[in-house]
């Protein structure tokens, strides 16, 4: 297909530089396997799950049938006042696959929207055990929850605060980042070891200051994904469990990215042993076929919204929240094909073998080389972190990211960041590709 064949004036492309994007078009005609298939015809290996979404490959034949089989049989069904059976499955499926008491889906279409969900059941449950008071959110610096107000609020990232400051919710502070740039710079498929107890300062700053009994919750990614792939230290998210259960606050993992197999488990709870009270999905679970997004909430906090409306009238809605487009037929086969193949095909155990080739080869192929100042690797994921070009932070990132695209491998800038996150099919050859291209690529712009 020639550029001339489609015209690019309406199409705003989103968290993308559009001007340069016009000059230079990427797009993506066709995908099999680990690969895409361009506009003209190049072929470009996926090094990054097509953002943390396609987990078992593309073009994957199960997951299609399941798709075209409840198109046939049930194409949509309202959400609200009724349900479909697949959205029973599904939310059945996931719940069993959730750690702890973790036992009841809300669905929705995105982690963005999951994030929002979380905050509002937050709210909503304190306002139920009569503790309505409790309306701060605590998130951490350079996290990511998505583009609703509410995920932007609790949200870390700079640029999203820059623009849209004015309209975030005004009860939010934010734990400090997580990274040592020095002393854990280099880290390979280990916890990071942290001298200092960097949640002294919840502990000692933030928790005085509103005072526990007014915060509401803590929202955290287990590793921070979206900001480049950062490691909490060892400890830190069971400590972080400890201090929620001590002061009566809910703790929400954002596990859009680390969810359904990128760590090699389930979720990230499993992998780091703790469980939260709410946990946030996207992505992965219908690999990134069909949107669908969720929040997995305990059974203590399901069962004290019920318990707070049992005075109430038969057909009072004890959560008054949902989306059109709620647990989906469509996106709930999707999923539940999803994780069959996950499990037929022990893809999540294979994520886990794969993610240590994946960070010896980043190690061994990236360290050394001009500009960069970490790499940091857990899971089948890795990040290469690069010295910033003075007076333009992020641009050495993206020529690098458009310098592997053209040699057929794409990877995901992030600031100063370069991702690699393939899908939990990858090979040997394929990791042995995409580092070598980004290695060339980053002595290209050295």
């Amino acid at each position: 297909m020639a550029q001339q064949d489609f015209n690019m004036e309406h199409h705003w492309l989103p968290f993308t530089p559009n001007r340069s994007f016009k000059k230079d078009p990427r797009v993506f005609v066709a995908a099999e396997g680990m690969h895409f298939t361009t506009h003209d015809g190049k072929q470009v290996l996926d090094g990054i799950s097509s953002l943390w979404c396609v987990g078992a490959g593309h073009n994957r034949k199960p997951i299609n049938e399941a798709i075209k089989k409840q198109l046939d049989t049930l194409d949509y069904a309202t959400a609200f006042q009724a349900s479909n059976d697949q959205a029973f499955k599904a939310a059945d499926m996931i719940a069993a696959m959730a750690p702890g008491e973790l036992n009841k889906v809300l669905f929705c279409n995105s982690g963005s929207e999951a994030a929002d969900t979380a905050l509002k059941v937050a709210l909503a449950y304190h306002r139920a055990r009569g503790e309505g008071h409790r309306n701060v959110f605590i998130g951490r610096e350079r996290g990511y929850h998505g583009v609703g107000f509410g995920g932007m609020s609790v949200g870390g990232i700079p640029a999203n605060r820059k623009v849209f400051g004015a309209a975030l919710l005004p009860r939010v502070d934010h734990l400090r980042f997580i990274h040592d740039p020095v002393k854990h710079a280099y880290i390979n498929g280990i916890e990071p070891e942290w001298q200092e107890d960097i949640l002294l300062e919840l502990e000692n700053r933030i928790l005085p200051l509103h005072d526990p009994s007014n915060i509401a919750a803590v929202i955290v990614e287990p590793v921070a994904g979206s900001a480049g792939w950062y490691l909490p230290p060892r400890g830190y998210l069971k400590r972080l469990r400890e201090i929620c259960d001590k002061n009566g606050i809910l703790l929400i993992f954002d596990e859009v990215i680390t969810g359904f197999g990128r760590l090699g488990t389930g979720f990230g709870a499993d992998y780091y042993g703790v469980v939260p009270d709410m946990l946030t999905f996207a992505k992965c679970v219908t690999n990134g076929v069909i949107p669908l997004g969720g929040v997995i909430c305990s059974d203590r906090i399901y069962g004290a919204m019920m318990q707070a409306n049992e005075g109430a009238p038969e057909h009072a809605i004890e959560f008054f929240h949902g989306y059109t487009y709620s647990g989906h037929p469509v996106a709930c086969a999707a999923a539940i094909a999803t994780l069959n193949l996950l499990k037929e095909e022990k893809l999540v155990e294979r994520a886990g073998q794969m993610g240590k080739v994946l960070g010896d080869a980043m190690h061994a192929g990236l360290k050394g080389l001009p500009n960069v100042t970490g790499i940091r690797c857990l899971g089948l994921a890795g990040a290469v972190e690069l010295a910033s070009i003075p007076g333009a932070p992020g641009k050495r990132a993206y020529d690098i990211f458009i310098s592997c695209f053209h040699k057929g491998v794409l990877v995901r800038p992030a600031g100063e960041n370069l991702v690699l996150a393939p899908p939990y099919i990858v090979e040997q050859a394929h990791i042995d590709q995409m580092v070598g291209t980004l290695a060339d690529a980053i002595r290209q712009h050295a």
